[in-house]
């Protein structure tokens, strides 16, 4: 038995496509970490697991390489959304896709679904919602201590948690420093998104990212989206801004009502046949 997937990256964001329409692996967390090795297996920064087809719309489920799931991803969203176009599933220019983070509206803006605009969901700064421990509150400009130092941070859910520092200076670097401290940090009870976050001027930010169950990252969808609610939240932009990333850059709109909206490209990578023996090994894991 042998397995295949798709490689495809959305601004250095890499992801492997699993379709278990066309697999007969069953993955697990083992040999989902096993595959996302980056040294003993494919690597990767997840799977996206998918599409599972229901009556009424499709759904995706998004492995962290560390084999546990993710609610929400913006770039793997976009990743998973060429591959439907690739793959056939899909025909329409506008449709919806469910996560396990909730229900976001993906739009084609060119013919080969290499550019689209994806509806993230309602960006929500109330503690109970991110979740975050303590009193019901809107988290704004909150001291919290990572690694014995104080940081001022404003945290929301697109979906999935995240914690976004202001900052005059920011570095790969000084995230990766950070984020082992904040993503098991006790505000957190599901663990954080960390990024940290400088302004450039009223439409332009730049964000580096520690994801939970994944760390460094290049680039992320829903940081951007959280990156962007929290600059306007704060007064430091408008609504509608470009969020830089060391992978490349994104268009993120906040609607009146904390919709949040994106607009990005993805390039497709290759399709790898996996061997007879490394399959056998993820099958017995």
């Amino acid at each position: 038995m042998k397995a295949v997937v798709e490689r495809y990256h959305a601004l250095g964001n890499d992801y492997l496509v699993f379709d278990p329409n066309k697999n007969e692996l069953k993955l697990n967390p083992g040999n989902v970490t096993m595959l996302c090795h980056r040294n003993m297996g494919l690597g990767s920064d997840g799977i996206l697991e998918g599409p599972f087809i229901g009556e009424k719309q499709m759904s995706l489920k998004i492995w962290n390489p560390d084999g546990s799931i993710a609610k929400k991803s913006g770039n793997g969203v976009r990743i998973f959304a060429r591959y439907l176009k690739d793959a056939g599933y899909v025909q329409k220019k506008k449709y919806h896709l469910q996560t396990d983070g909730g229900m976001v509206e993906i739009a084609y803006l060119n013919e080969d679904g290499s550019r689209l605009r994806i509806s993230m969901g309602k960006l929500s700064f109330w503690s109970d919602e991110i979740p975050m421990t303590g009193e019901r509150r809107e988290v704004i400009n909150e001291d919290m201590v990572f690694g014995n130092t104080l940081y001022p941070a404003t945290c929301v859910s697109v979906g999935n948690p995240h914690c976004v520092i202001p900052m005059h200076e920011i570095s790969g670097e000084l995230v990766q420093k950070i984020g082992s401290f904040s993503e098991n940090a006790r505000y957190f009870p599901e663990r954080v998104n960390t990024e940290i976050m400088k302004v450039i001027d009223h439409s332009h930010i730049a964000i580096e990212t520690f994801e939970r169950g994944a760390g460094y990252t290049m680039a992320t969808g829903t940081g951007a989206c959280a990156a962007a609610g929290v600059a306007y939240k704060l007064g430091l932009t408008g609504n509608k801004v470009i969020v830089q990333m060391p992978g490349g850059e994104l268009q993120v709109e906040i609607g009146e009502d904390w919709e949040s909206y994106m607009i990005g490209d993805v390039s497709y990578v290759a399709k790898i046949s996996l061997s007879s023996d490394f399959t056998q090994k993820l099958r017995a894991m």
